[in-house]
């Protein structure tokens, strides 16, 4: 990772003009920050095996600081996460036990390290990722109560926004477990301040609360002043979370979610998202990102700005070979040339499309038509309803269209000896295996 000039105006130029600071305590942290010797710090509770792109913003953000020469300390909650935090909640979180946080944890630094420099040649720069189950499962509940409880107030508690929220829901509430998440989350910025000198916290904005009472706990015990700096909160232009779609959450974990779907996401967002999506996301210059977005603005259909963003983000998560590739694969999805691709390629790109399986046998002798290809698969549901799709010019076989309902389909197309890709229209498909 290249260092960049430790100068703190144009850190705090470079994160105001990419909007990633939403909120921050105190305007000195940006000073703090170059001084060589700062460390910051954020969460992540394991509930999962994998990170998912709305984890991507804060990892980001943390890189940028480590050019800076701030050290990054990633704290997995295997002990928070046990609680579960209430913040952005609407109902209380399925408890793991502590073996599942184990392993999500061991399964998320996997994929920490291909974003965040652990291995430096400056070990105060390199970051390092803890558990933060260490330090919690040791505390005993009277000692927590005595040091930690005490200086805070119901009331003070109550007025934090994750907490407010759930109280205004008569029927579900707030358990006294997730009440207490905020009192752990404090004691963990303390214990790392006493440990690693950790001075700053970064979280997204729905932790704010959070951030603050492990500031005030520090300047109550240790009489010492940390920071906390908020980025926003990523949603979608319908108002929902960032990286979820129809079918759940977009993984970083290529099992769960391919580089070419990871790709297609960030390809096919809002004109109006992409602009603030590449400030975020990106480690281009200012000035390339302006003329990025400025192409939107005159070509929108060539989504040069988006091609640009998702192969940042591809790369960053999985290597410039998965980004080269998933690139090439985008290229091919709406062109003939998609019986260039493998086998493996296929079903990268296509395999969490609707799928239908068809005997062998039905291509033997003509046996089958365009029309009745349709009308078997997921796009149409009866022999009227694929006519129409055909003589309307929405029917396509291997991005090839076909407008003659009677056209045989011969094995000859087959990609990769098993495959038709059927799609109705622009977008919507169906990968038929032959068996």
């Amino acid at each position: 990772m290249k260092p960049v000039d430790k100068n703190h105006k144009e850190l705090e130029k470079e994160l105001k003009q990419r909007d990633l600071v939403h909120q921050v305590t105190a305007p000195v942290v940006f000073e703090e920050m170059v001084s060589g010797s700062m460390s910051a710090y954020v969460g992540f509770d394991p509930t999962a095996d994998s990170l998912h792109v709305g984890h991507l913003l804060p990892i980001l953000t943390m890189r940028r600081l480590q050019r800076y020469g701030v050290r990054p300390i990633v704290v997995a909650g295997g002990g928070t996460g046990m609680v579960g935090d209430p913040s952005g909640r609407s109902t209380e979180r399925n408890l793991l036990s502590p073996d599942e946080l184990a392993y999500n944890s061991s399964a998320i630094e996997s994929q920490l390290v291909k974003m965040l420099d652990f291995d430096g040649v400056d070990e105060k720069r390199s970051a390092i990722m803890l558990d933060n189950s260490t330090w919690l499962s040791k505390v005993s509940l009277l000692q927590f109560l005595r040091d930690v409880g005490k200086h805070f107030s119901i009331s003070q508690m109550v007025a934090k926004d994750s907490v407010r929220t759930r109280l205004e829901q008569r029927e579900e509430g707030i358990s006294f477990t997730e009440f207490s998440y905020m009192l752990l989350q404090a004691y963990d910025y303390l214990w790392l301040y006493d440990n690693y000198s950790c001075k700053l916290q970064i979280g997204a904005s729905d932790q704010w609360g959070n951030i603050t009472m492990g500031i005030e706990l520090i300047r109550k015990l240790r009489s010492q002043e940390c920071w906390g700096l908020t980025i926003p909160l990523l949603t979608q232009t319908d108002g929902s979370k960032f990286g979820k779609t129809k079918d759940g959450a977009l993984w970083l974990d290529r099992s769960k979610t391919s580089p070419f779907q990871l790709f297609q996401y960030f390809y096919n967002c809002d004109d109006s998202q992409v602009g603030k999506l590449l400030r975020y996301f990106s480690f281009r210059s200012t000035d390339e990102l302006e003329d990025l977005i400025a192409n939107v603005e005159v070509a929108p259909e060539k989504r040069v700005a988006q091609q640009a963003l998702a192969y940042e983000i591809v790369e960053l998560v999985h290597g410039s070979t998965e980004a080269q590739l998933a690139k090439r694969i985008s290229e091919l999805l709406f062109s003939p040339d998609i019986s260039t691709l493998s086998e493996s390629e296929l079903l990268d790109a296509f395999g969490y499309a609707p799928s239908t399986t068809m005997a062998r046998e039905a291509l033997v002798g003509g046996r089958i038509n365009v029309l009745e290809l349709f009308a078997k698969s997921t796009l149409e549901h009866s022999i009227s309803a694929s006519r129409r799709t055909i003589n309307q010019g929405g029917a396509y076989i291997n991005n090839t269209k076909r407008t003659n309902p009677d056209e045989v389909i011969s094995p000859k197309e087959l990609l990769c000896d098993r495959y038709l890709l059927l799609r109705k229209g622009k977008k919507t498909l169906n990968l038929i295996t032959f068996e």
